[in-house]
């Protein structure tokens, strides 16, 4: 094995391994950030070091460091102690494992040689994917059921039950697509979506599955526990449910395990049904073929951007009241001078590609790298829509979410199979 395919090992594990991992602090960014918009309130703005807020991101450090130093204690009623440790470190390690074959870019070449940019390069992507996200509801049980609680028995029972309503309609969703693509690796899905419907309509699932993208995203609420789902907590309900007897870093694990599993089932998301890493209308082959022109209009739609998202931290980085040099705006003028500096740097780059001809490696690098950003833009656009969904509807009833889940889901998406499959016999 050469040095550049160690390399190519190393940065595909650190990304799979990291970047889920870093999105949880965005995550609950978004989350705080969001449920005070929608409230109408500011949210996270208090935590600072030396006066510096980074517009809510040092709450997290501060709760992060509070839950490391809180007593971790285990109570005396609990007797299986070491399913009841293991339970939360297997929420958050399912969690995880699930982003490993997902496909963040198209297939690199460099040197003649091909590296698939997945941190897995499974052929049986969404396999893994299924199976990762149904094994994680036994950590959930197992929690439950060994705080040997009510409530977290209930919570447990809850999440079984849930899941096994959910799950069919997701298999059954996916089964639709599959029919459509004619594969289960979740590369060739991607690199499917690349082409053009008619000429000029992407070939997105969404376009292709209208109906199958709904019955995958109620399920994949229902299986990420988020409201209007999150029976298995239930706080007006069960108090907390299955992790009422957790404390300190355990909690934490659930807690990083929702955000994780959060992101990772909006990556599958984007890529099953929004193209994947794929940008509208720029196909991989042409996005290589036009490189140069592409990177103009980068650097015009830069400043453009950069002038919009500056003005609209000068905006919200104030306080509501008069004051006297106010903290808030000296912060957001180093904000403002950070992301200039970045934009600038940026700039640069891209001056450096269109000025400077780059051999085809070099080329085709900047195309990956496109196709990064593309794919974690949606998926960040997809964890907002979690956010959006938990503070504008209120939890169901628990006999309306096994309603929702056994007479309309599941009837919808055999019907679904059945349409697709008529359409694409008669088609083919």
């Amino acid at each position: 094995m050469s040095q550049l395919d160690i390399l190519m090992v190393v940065l595909r594990v650190a990304f799979g391994a990291f970047i889920p991992i870093c999105f949880i602090a965005i995550g609950v960014w978004m989350e705080r950030r969001g449920a005070g918009f929608i409230q109408d309130r500011l949210g996270p703005n208090r935590c600072n070091i030396f006066g510096f807020r980074a517009g809510g991101l040092v709450q997290n450090l501060a709760d992060g460091v509070k839950l490391i130093f809180k007593e971790d204690m285990i109570a005396g009623h609990i007797q299986h102690k070491f399913y009841f440790v293991l339970a939360p470190v297997l929420v958050f390690f399912t969690a995880l494992v699930s982003f490993a074959v997902i496909p963040f870019a198209d297939t690199l070449i460099l040197g003649g040689k091909s590296y698939i940019m997945q941190t897995v390069p499974l052929d049986i992507g969404i396999l893994w994917f299924l199976a990762c996200t149904g094994f994680a509801v036994y950590g959930i049980i197992l929690a439950g059921w060994s705080s040997h609680n009510k409530y977290g028995i209930l919570g447990g029972l809850r999440s079984a039950a849930q899941v096994i309503a959910y799950e069919i309609p997701m298999g059954l969703a996916i089964v639709s697509l599959l029919v459509v693509y004619g594969t289960v690796n979740l590369s060739e899905i991607a690199r499917f979506q690349g082409q053009l419907l008619f000429g000029f309509i992407p070939m997105w699932g969404v376009i292709l599955q209208p109906l199958g993208v709904v019955i995958f995203i109620v399920a994949a609420f229902a299986e990420t526990n988020r409201t209007p789902f999150d029976f298995a907590e239930g706080e007006s309900e069960i108090v907390a449910g299955f992790h009422i007897e957790y404390s300190s870093m355990k909690f934490g694990m659930f807690f990083l395990g929702e955000y994780v599993a959060m992101f990772v089932s909006s990556a599958i998301i984007v890529t099953l049904f929004f193209g994947g890493y794929q940008i509208p209308w720029l196909a991989t082959e042409t996005m290589v073929a036009y490189a140069q022109p592409i990177a103009i209009v980068l650097m015009l739609l830069l400043p453009v951007i950069t002038y919009y998202f500056t003005n609209w931290i000068r905006k919200n980085n104030v306080s509501h009241y008069n004051r006297q040099n106010d903290p808030l705006v000296r912060e957001a003028n180093v904000y403002i001078k950070i992301c200039w500096i970045l934009a600038a740097a940026v700039e640069l780059i891209l001056l450096t590609l269109v000025v400077i001809n780059p051999s085809a490696d070099g080329v085709r690098i900047f195309v990956v790298l496109l196709q990064m950003a593309s794919f974690l833009l949606k998926a960040t656009i997809m964890c907002f829509v979690y956010v959006w969904v938990r503070w504008t509807l209120p939890r169901f009833r628990y006999d309306q979410l096994q309603k929702l889940g056994w007479q309309i889901l599941l009837p919808m998406s055999l019907v679904n199979i059945f349409i697709t499959s008529a359409v694409v016999v008669a088609l083919s």
